[in-house]
């Protein structure tokens, strides 16, 4: 399911531009050297542990019940890996083909929030039917793709449109979730996805819509 992203894009650059289409996609996915600003591997790299961390921290605070946090540290780096192949997969489609022209037409914000939606979309049958889990943890789900797709074009956009960067938070959303807070137990998508859609939202409103790249706060140039 993972890999249907890549598939139809490499299909379409294909038609385009056949076998140098595919390359230069994959191309994209490896390309470290859009990261110009390193700062930017802080978010990258720590932003979801936090919202992971923030997540405990709530669920701690409102009384429920969970176990003291069992994170094989040793293991993470072997988890990262295998994350990072179905992130490469859903990546390369979506940022490294699609992104662009929708936010040309649309604006960064409206992009993301139409991706994550479809992208939401695309796991609704597994959330819900295939894994029954209730309304509310896939309303809740739902709501944290949408503003996790919206954070990624954020980082696409000020990393010089790195697919690279995309790539390595998605990562690590999924080794955030799959060690919370031991492997995965008691993982409530209604409070993780609050949190994050109050950083989409902060990140919207520091950044400007339009480009999600322009911080408002820089003093001009004399």
């Amino acid at each position: 399911m993972f890999v249907c992203p890549l598939i139809a894009a490499s299909i379409l650059v294909y038609k385009e531009n056949k076998v140098d289409g595919i390359k230069q996609l994959l191309k994209k996915a490896l390309d470290y050297r859009r990261i110009k600003l390193k700062i930017w591997y802080l978010p990258i790299f720590l932003l979801m542990p936090v919202v992971m961390l923030l997540s405990y921290g709530v669920m701690r605070l409102i009384g429920r019940p969970l176990p003291e946090p069992q994170i094989p540290f040793l293991a993470i780096p072997l988890f990262f890996i295998l994350f990072l192949i179905p992130a490469v997969c859903e990546e390369a489609g979506w940022m490294g083909y699609a992104a662009d022209p929708m936010q040309y037409r649309w604006g960064a914000l409206r992009a993301g929030i139409i991706m994550g939606s479809v992208w939401g979309l695309w796991h609704l049958v597994g959330w819900y039917y295939q894994t029954h889990h209730t309304l509310t943890w896939t309303t809740g789900q739902f709501i944290s793709t949408v503003a996790l797709r919206v954070i990624i074009f954020w980082l696409y956009n000020n990393t010089g449109r790195s697919v690279l960067a995309a790539i390595l938070f998605h990562d690590m959303m999924n080794v955030s979730e799959f060690l919370f807070p031991d492997y995965g137990s008691h993982y409530d998508p209604v409070i993780t996805g609050t949190i994050t859609a109050i950083v989409a939202t902060i990140v919207t409103l520091l950044w400007g819509p339009k480009t999600l790249a322009r911080f408002r706060y820089v003093r001009p140039s004399a």
